[in-house]
């Protein structure tokens, strides 16, 4: 029974930054947009964390989350998000870039 209650716990304790961004996203809107394992309107997350395996691109795309692009993933642009601060971009660039 402890050893259930470990594993558990130990599986909450690891699961829960990866919700915390996720809740991030939906507070942020950017799930409006984006889903994690397929294309809505953006890319899936889990799509643009393929696209830059082994990249350090995590400052480029918290850029990117606050100030919008377009032409990477197709023709619709991204719009700018201003409502998401600089440490909330960083924290959602990696969290994207984290799902494999």
């Amino acid at each position: 029974m402890k050893r259930t209650l470990f594993a558990l716990l130990a599986t909450a304790v690891v699961a829960l930054p990866a919700l915390a961004d996720q809740a991030l996203a939906q507070k942020k809107n950017c799930m409006a947009c984006h889903a994690i394992e397929k294309k809505v309107v953006g890319p899936a997350y889990k799509d643009v964390a393929k696209k830059y395996t082994g990249q350090d691109v995590s400052a480029k795309l918290a850029t990117k989350i606050k100030q919008g692009g377009s032409g990477v993933w197709g023709a619709i642009p991204m719009p700018a998000n201003p409502q998401v601060s600089d440490a909330e971009a960083k924290q959602l660039a990696s969290w994207v870039l984290s799902l494999k």
